[in-house]
């Protein structure tokens, strides 16, 4: 999750707050400090380490602002007058530190904007132990970040979102992952309305119109994990039956909004299977005494708070009959938040340099144990496809390693993305299957087993797993690939007894990327036979005695790609549909990623297309024409070249729909296996938009306007998206104001966004201009129209009018809160493909985005940008021809 930019602090609102809440801005008249520190602009430091938590906070969703009596016991190493802790855009009221009997009044002030308060005393804090105490009030957040709440079909909930820094805008604290402390939570809420938790609820008692929830202590927690729900939510319970490493049934619900009551068991019994199995897995009980997991409108993914959390409702709210897609983020992401209450929450990084661990290996762990939940929906196979997908970003000049230095609180927020979710659960499955899983496993728990209730550094994880796996070796090949950015190449030569392996730093066309050298984990199969070594030195000789084509990339595992003589990029391409799925993502990125270094010929991508687009392995079916697609979609193309690639894609997928049917209507497909079922869905999706799609349009056509007019059994979710656009392109601007008024008027989780996202992804401008400029109604959320704005500049036809509109209004996005971040400015512009439109980015951009975490993105989009026009002037008109030709 993003870190949130605040907006200025609102007017204080009137709220029932704690009895002994002073008036707002009063403060005691306390001298200056003569002698000041340094502002602590990252880590806190151990002069000051708090010990125990007691938060009573007034929450009333339906008001603009909550207001909170915090006291926090903390150690004093050393005697001083001043005291460096968090808070962001909170009225403090009081602030004080009480010794025993005495209390020590404090003035208080902001002293850097990422939030950090100093407290000024006027005479010296003994060392020893102290309590702080604090009364304020704050604003509510509109995004999901800090404590936020939406309104959804008419009632206020609110929620609470702290990963990264956030804590700190719900309540004074020391706000950085080292320190784990116990918390003690009482919600005061408006009577009758649900208040949620990390731990279990022990009281609920009526004062003053009041509901008084009051939890148990928690196991010792960092600030980032606590959880604080309130409102008039609906819940089913269960409990996860007994296991081998729990006695006792564990308490289990599924928390959410009223809209969604009845459609909530999916996730109840299915959660219970996924708790058994990482129970088994890291055989250790679950860690808390309980388990919540809550959904919000607005989240844009998941969150892993101890006991409690949090998920986009999208992924909970379902039934048996949901869309295969649906069921496998269902699978993936309970499977990675789950596993992230043992490793995340009881085990926790020591500082943000390490949270790749966390979220690498949960990544790793959200497929590994997803895939057994469900093995007939191949998840399995999905953990490559992120792999593969982030090796775009991580082969660019502009960049970061897996683990990066993070001196600041500004750059806590540039480790979550793609290089830390996908290169590094790649390279977590790589050295899984280079040790063997069991071995893997057993290095996991031993890990787990020295650092329980406390924190721990990657280079802990790294000697558990070579003490594992009896080899140490693994340790400098694991820093090889955490610690340094950029895609490893093995160029492979045939030899006289075998063949000869050269790593490289993979770079695109024109592009000189620095040399690096990594452990290379290399697996290579030929035939049965296969070989696994490490190729810690530039060059390796390996000997192979096997028949067939040689697969440098065996399982598809490493995080690598390969260079090969022509007649094995052939003796590949021809057995293709034969490979195993990951293999044959592994063949199609490196194939992909040759002909975008100049390497390859754009025709070979295009055999490999055809070879695989019958292949049973749903993830590597599409993976050759996905990257044709791209090169189609970056605007690398001209007129010729597109028209023979729509001509192409028909061909290709056309006779796949005629094999497997088409019947858009609710349920049509759902006794069907699932691989079946989800490659249907993957064929009308890559067939649209073809020169073959008019029959497939009209059909989603009809199906569409039957459901808008209230036949809900017309249309499947699985096909909303494109009904929904089907519909616009023929019904214009008024389909697409009947549309949106329809999601606005809806809570669906799956046809609301698909109604909206529609309608912005039109292509037309006149809808883009009015969903941007001139739609006002109270029921759109913003983090809604954010998303609106994306879904027009990715759009080529209403780009520019989208371009215009993002820089005309940057101020304000940047204040913006929640996901929509600075980050996410500069990645909607990666489509463009011309060393000008490179330079027009930077110039126009640049300035705004300096000194925040969109500067990385943007160095990110300037060089992909860039890159696409340096292949377009060098080899675009020959790219283009071939194109033409598939035609």
């Amino acid at each position: 999750m993003g870190r949130l930019k605040f907006a200025a602090a609102l007017a204080c609102a009137a709220i029932a707050t704690p009895s002994n809440a002073q008036e707002p801005g009063s403060r005691p008249d306390v001298p200056p400090v003569v002698s000041e520190p340094e502002v602590p602009l990252g880590r806190l430091g151990d002069a000051v380490v708090p010990a125990r938590y007691r938060l009573d906070l007034a929450v009333d969703p339906a008001r603009e602002r909550f207001a909170g009596h915090v006291e926090i016991d903390v150690a004093l190493a050393r005697p001083s007058r001043s005291i460096d802790l968090h808070a962001y855009d909170l009225a403090i009221r009081s602030a004080s530190a009480r010794i025993g009997a005495r209390n020590y009044p404090a003035e208080w002030e902001v002293v850097d904007p990422s939030g950090v308060l100093r407290l000024r005393f006027a005479e010296e804090l003994p060392a020893g132990e102290l309590t702080l105490l604090f009364d304020y009030d704050a604003p509510f957040n509109d995004g999901p970040a800090g404590m936020f709440r939406v309104n959804v079909g008419g009632d206020w909930y609110s929620w609470t979102q702290f990963q990264s820094i956030d804590a700190r805008a719900a309540f004074p604290s020391f706000d950085q992952p080292s320190f784990k402390t116990p918390f003690e939570v009482t919600l005061r809420t408006p009577v009758g309305q649900m208040a949620v938790s990390n731990a279990p609820r022990v009281s609920t008692e009526t004062v003053d119109g009041w509901d008084i929830h009051r939890f148990a202590p928690t196991r010792p927690l960092p600030t980032y994990l606590v959880a604080m729900m309130v409102g008039p939510f609906v819940a089913v319970e269960g409990t996860a039956p007994p296991t081998p490493q729990r006695a006792d049934p564990l308490p289990l619900r599924i928390v959410s909004t009223r809209p969604n009551a009845g459609r909530l068991d999916f996730a109840l019994e299915n959660s219970k299977e996924i708790v058994v199995l990482l129970e088994s897995y890291f055989d250790d009980a679950f860690p808390y005494p309980k388990l919540d997991q809550i959904t919000s409108p607005i989240m844009p993914g998941a969150m892993e708070n101890a006991g409690a959390d949090l998920y986009k409702t999208s992924l909970l709210v379902m039934d048996e009959d949901a869309p295969i897609a649906q069921q496998r983020s269902f699978g993936k992401v309970v499977s990675h938040e789950l596993a992230h209450q043992w490793f995340g929450d009881l085990v926790t990084p020591a500082w943000w340099d390490d949270i790749w661990l966390n979220e690498s290996f949960a990544n790793w762990m959200g497929f590994h144990i997803g895939h057994q939940w469900r093995p007939a929906l191949n998840l399995g196979s999905g953990a490559l496809a992120d792999g593969f997908e982030a090796m775009q970003t991580d082969a660019l000049v502009a960049g970061r390693p897996v683990r990066a230095p993070v001196a600041t609180s500004a750059q806590i927020d540039e480790a979550f993305d793609s290089i830390t979710y996908g290169k590094g659960g790649h390279v977590i499955a790589m050295i899984a299957d280079f040790m063997g899983p069991e071995r893997f496993r057993d290095g996991v728990r031993r890990y787990m087993r020295t650092h329980r209730d406390g924190n721990a550094t990657s280079m802990d994880f790294f000697a558990a797993l070579a003490e594992a796996a009896e080899d140490p070796r693994i340790v400098p090949a694991l820093r090889s690939f955490v610690g340094q950015q950029g895609v490893p190449l093995v160029t492979i030569e045939r030899a006289a007894d075998g063949f000869t392996a050269t790593q490289s730093r993979y770079a695109p066309l024109g592009v000189e990327a620095p040399e690096t050298r990594w452990g290379i984990p290399l697996c290579v199969r030929q035939g049965e036979r296969r070989m696994c070594q490490l190729l810690d030195e530039r060059s390796g000789t390996f000997p192979l005695a096997g028949r067939g084509a040689v697969m440098p990339n065996a399982g598809g595992t490493g995080y690598y790609r390969f260079e090969l003589p022509e007649k094995d990029w052939e003796a590949l391409i021809a057995r293709a549909g034969d490979l195993p799925g990951g293999e044959a993502q592994a063949l199609a990125d490196s194939l992909a990623a040759s002909v975008l270094a100049g390497r390859s010929d754009v025709r070979a991508l295009a055999r490999l297309a055809r070879n695989l687009v019958h292949h049973p392995d749903t993830y590597a079916a599409d993976a050759a024409s996905d990257a044709l697609n791209d090169l189609s979609r970056s605007g690398l193309l001209d007129g010729e070249g597109r028209r023979g690639w729509r001509k192409f894609r028909g061909r290709l997928y056309a006779p796949l729909l005629r094999e497997y049917g088409f019947d858009p209507g609710a349920g049509a497909y759902v006794r069907e296996d699932p691989e079946r079922s989800q490659r249907r869905a993957q064929i009308v999706e890559r067939l649209m938009g073809s020169t073959r799609d008019n029959d497939v349009r009209a059909t989603l056509m009809k199906s569409a306007e039957a459901y808008l007019e209230g036949d809900t059994r017309a249309l499947d979710p699985v096909w909303f998206d494109k009904a929904f656009a089907a519909h616009i392109y023929r019904r214009g601007e008024s389909g697409a104001r009947d549309l949106v008024a329809a999601a606005l008027a809806s809570e669906d989780p799956l046809f609301r966004p698909a109604a909206l996202g529609s309608a912005a992804g039109s292509g037309n401008e006149g809808i883009a201009r009015w969903l941007l400029e001139e739609l006002d109604d109270p029921r759109l959320r913003e983090s809604e129209r954010r998303s609106m704005l994306r879904a027009v500049v990715l759009n080529s036809s209403t780009r520019e009018y989208g371009y215009g509109w993002m820089l005309q209004n940057i101020d304000s996005l940047l204040e913006g809160g929640g996901i929509f971040d600075a980050r996410r400015i500069p990645q909607m512009l990666t489509r463009y493909c011309s060393v000008e439109d490179s330079q027009r980015i930077a110039r126009d951009f640049g300035p705004h985005l300096a000194g925040t975490a969109g500067a990385l993105e943007l160095g990110r989009t300037v060089e992909i940008v860039r890159n696409c026009g340096m292949l377009k002037d060098a080899l675009g008109d020959r790219i283009s021809d071939a194109f033409a030709d598939f035609g």
